[in-house]
């Protein structure tokens, strides 16, 4: 049976004000805003119809809000949390300051908000992340 080594960090290495730029990047396809609605049952022409989101505001077809968001939280497990974390509790905020179209590159920061011991399990914490992208 092989050992599981955490490459995130641990609680103790989470300081509030920490930041840390994420030097996984990706950038999005056609073929990931296709995929990601259709598996998620969401139909709206604006991610999967060219003709008519030549006619909206944005001219082109816009990535899958929901998308962005599981691609910025995915780029940050490797630094932040994978093998260390238990569970994600939950977001907060999300703002979708522009749009998402095929093609662009993400770049993801990372700082963290908050740490504090955990009220009902001893010898854990809660951390509290300001994903940027």
């Amino acid at each position: 049976m092989s050992e599981i080594i955490p490459k995130g960090l641990w609680f103790e290495e989470l300081a509030e004000g920490l930041v840390v730029r994420h030097p996984l990047t990706r950038t999005i396809t056609e073929s990931d805003n296709v995929q990601f609605p259709v598996a998620t049952m969401n139909p709206a022409p604006l991610h999967l119809d060219a003709a008519y989101a030549e006619t909206t505001q944005f001219g082109q077809v816009i990535v899958n809000s929901m998308f962005t968001v599981a691609l910025v939280v995915g780029i940050s497990v490797h630094d932040l949390t994978h093998g260390t974390t238990v569970a994600n509790l939950g977001f907060e905020t999300v703002r979708f300051p522009a749009p998402v179209f095929h093609g662009d590159t993400i770049h993801v920061e990372t700082e963290v908000r908050a740490a504090r011991e955990s009220n009902s399990r001893p010898n854990q914490g809660v951390v509290t992340f300001e994903h940027r992208a």
